[in-house]
């Protein structure tokens, strides 16, 4: 492959280098008697010189394109962070003897983890991961969890994007280390009563998380017991231990099926029991809650038949699927996400009318009510609440245009009380913003939600620059939510939307269906429809509108692209899965195995031909596309780097006009840069991708 290396030529100051070409080396792919022709398939290999070599020349080509917007991205940058107040505290958290909360210093990339007593007093900082970071250029912590006793830390580290974690304890008396140390872990820990036993999470060599362990601290990690191992490539294995503080709880869930079991934190050696047993296509969610005399759990389930789950509990001594007592029927138009037990309620966190609301049960009476918000095209969730026995939640509220904000709701007086409203500087004002929800109508009919908010004297004239987001799959909703990284375009008149299309969850269980599978197609159509009807309402025009997606919103991003490219001034797509089927043949890949019940099993001739049909990177043409910004983690384990290298290695083999930019992240994995600044800076070259894309010239 060398004769064909890349040229690393500079150009002269004035004029831009040529794109690169990657070699063409055609490696053939056979399956149900059909053949295709992968010209890129070398580019998989991570340890070939000429593979780094063909990214860093990407890498240098996107800056050089790049270079006179320059002055373009410092300017939006420096908004970023203008808006933001860079030494801030957040709220703080009761949780035992202390109040937990995080703090930011500006010219820091991470945050400071502290805690002070409850009472008041001095603070004692947990875990400062600046000095974690100190001398990496990648540093991410996934868990921290404190013992029972609030003496010791246990948290998970990552050191290059790649979401497998060391695990480390700290003694917080003196603030240092332990010699225990366990390699290899993934999301997620719970500690037993005896403060010396931690259970934890390990991934398979496909990155599945498939195993629960125990340690004792003091022993070597080679010591460590093996709990609960699901050898099932369909499941993931996950971990909590209940806020009763009885349980640690082990879910494993497919896509379509789920199970529990459960190890009592009191005696942590005991085996792990299980709460019933598997049933294919059902699903069901644990919470325990008790009274001191009633031990029992609480289930969010879709058995028998219940499409948008319902609710049911079970006795801790006879939990099996046949003694579910039904509490909360199933209802057709409102779909039950999870329930939080508290000592005398619970709390639902359900979807109706493609918006989020709480609601609280009281358990003595079964009284309900639903907690009132300001904004109905908003977000809401429950935000951190350790603390079994209280009578108090704290969630958070946030719209397109109101900045997070978190209250303190007293369950049995409804009052509400503002703990932190998020602070944006600059002279912000949330009434110079519009905030609003629109519904599309999709050529099946079905209407179609679109969250949308531009400046309150923006007027949509039929020629606004629109920015649409999209995702649309595993049932994630794409709430409407704040962030400053969005004021950049709001205040160049620039629109923000998002099309909520099937595929995600914002409208119930069905609503994901119809977007999976043998629907995935909706998806596509579905963004395709909210475009059209931006166009058809006067607000804008075709290629008056730049779409954006990440991850599986960037095989939606690949897949629109392909059907109306005439639609779309760019694209930008983030770390996007697009060689669908090539992926999916392959169980090597980390969580390929998992995803079949998403996508499909292209091992099976149907599901071959279906994805076949839609795989962004299976159907480049010979036609012009859109400007396009494509971005790639090489570390990613969820996309494979090569997905985007090699789809846009073919579409600059093969389309006739758009300006194709790739920037791989040689240093991060699936989220990109793990600190602050760096991810703002991310960001404004993104968005100076998108403004000089819609004809902002500044």
């Amino acid at each position: 492959m060398s004769s064909n290396e890349p040229s690393s030529n500079e150009p002269s100051s004035n004029e831009t280098r040529n794109p690169p070409q990657a070699p063409r080396h055609p490696h053939i792919l056979r399956a149900h008697g059909d053949e295709r022709i992968d010209d890129w398939f070398w580019l998989r290999e991570r340890a070939n010189p000429d593979v780094r070599a063909y990214l860093e020349a990407e890498n240098a080509y996107t800056a050089e394109v790049m270079r006179p917007t320059e002055p373009l991205q410092t300017r939006i940058y420096d908004e970023i962070a203008s808006r933001v107040q860079q030494t801030d505290t957040s709220a703080p958290v009761p949780h035992g003897p202390f109040e937990y909360f995080h703090r930011t210093e500006e010219g820091r990339q991470y945050p400071i983890h502290c805690r002070r007593p409850r009472g008041g007093g001095d603070e004692q900082i947990v875990l400062d991961v600046n000095l974690l970071a100190e001398g990496h250029s990648f540093l991410e912590v996934g868990d921290i969890e404190l013992d029972p006793d609030h003496v010791t830390a246990a948290y998970t580290v990552d050191l290059t994007g790649g979401e497998l974690y060391e695990l480390r304890f700290r003694d917080l008396r003196n603030g240092r280390d332990l010699d225990d140390v366990v390699a290899d872990v993934y999301y997620g820990l719970a500690w037993a009563d005896d403060c010396r036993t931690v259970f934890y999470v390990r991934p398979d060599a496909a990155m599945r998380p498939d195993s629960v362990w125990r340690h004792t601290l003091g022993t070597p990690a080679a010591a460590d017991v093996l709990v609960f191992r699901d050898d099932d490539e369909r499941f993931d294995v996950f971990i909590s231990r209940s806020r009763s503080d009885r349980f640690v709880l082990i879910h494993s869930i497919s896509r379509t099926t789920a199970e529990a079991w459960f190890v009592s934190t009191a005696a942590p050696e005991s085996d792990a029991r299980l709460l019933a047993a598997r049933r294919e296509g059902v699903e069901y969610l644990a919470e325990h809650w008790t009274n001191g005399t009633d031990d029992r759990f609480f289930i969010v389930t879709n058995a028998d038949g219940a499409a948008n789950f319902k609710l049911v509990t079970a006795l801790v001594q006879e939990p099996s699927a046949d003694l579910w007592i039904d509490v909360i029927a199933h209802r057709e138009h409102i779909r039950i996400e999870r329930a939080d037990a508290f000592a005398d309620h619970l709390v639902l966190s359900e979807r109706a009318d493609g918006g989020q609301r709480l609601r609280v049960r009281r358990l003595s009476d079964g009284a309900e009510h639903t907690v009132e918000q300001p904004e109905d095209a908003a977000s809401v969730w429950l935000g951190s609440n350790p603390e079994f026995d209280s009578t108090t939640i704290r969630y958070r509220f946030s719209s397109l245009v109101t900045p997070a904000t978190q209250f303190d709701y007293d369950i049995e007086t409804r009052e509400r009380t503002l703990v932190k409203r998020h602070p944006v500087l600059g002279g912000f004002d949330p009434a110079n913003y519009v905030s609003r929800r629109l519904w599309a109508k999709a050529s099946d009919g079905t209407e179609i939600p679109i969250s949308i908010a531009h400046r309150r004297d923006v007027e949509l004239d039929g020629d606004v620059p629109v920015v649409l987001y999209g995702y649309g799959a595993y049932e994630a909703s794409i709430d409407p939510a704040f962030r400053e990284t969005r004021l950049p375009l709001l205040d160049r008149g620039i629109v923000f939307a998002i099309a909520h299309v099937r595929g995600g969850g914002e409208m119930g269980r069905p609503w994901y269906e119809n977007g999976r599978l043998a629907h995935k197609s909706n998806s596509f159509t579905d963004f395709i429809a909210c475009a059209d009807f931006l166009v058809e309402t006067n607000v804008t025009a075709p290629k008056r509108i730049v779409a954006r997606g990440r991850s599986a919103g960037g095989l939606l991003m690949g897949a629109v692209t392909n059907l109306r490219p005439d639609l779309f001034a760019g694209v930008v797509a983030e770390v996007p899965f697009v060689d669908v089927v090539t992926t999916m043949q392959d169980a090597t890949i980390p969580l390929t195995v998992g995803e079949w019940e998403e996508w499909g099993n292209p091992q099976g001739k149907a599901d071959y031909e279906l994805m076949l049909a839609y795989s962004p990177y299976d159907n480049v043409e010979a036609k012009p596309y859109p400007d396009l910004f494509v971005t790639a983690g090489f570390n990613d384990p969820r996309v494979q780097y090569w997905e985007p290298a090699k789809w846009v290695a073919k579409l600059r083999h093969t389309a006739t006009a758009g300006r194709i930019l790739l920037h791989t992240d040689l240093g991060a994995g699936h989220g990109g840069p793990s600190g602050r600044y760096d991810a703002w800076h991310e960001e404004a070259f993104a968005l100076a991708f998108v403004v000089s894309t819609l004809g902002f010239s500044e």
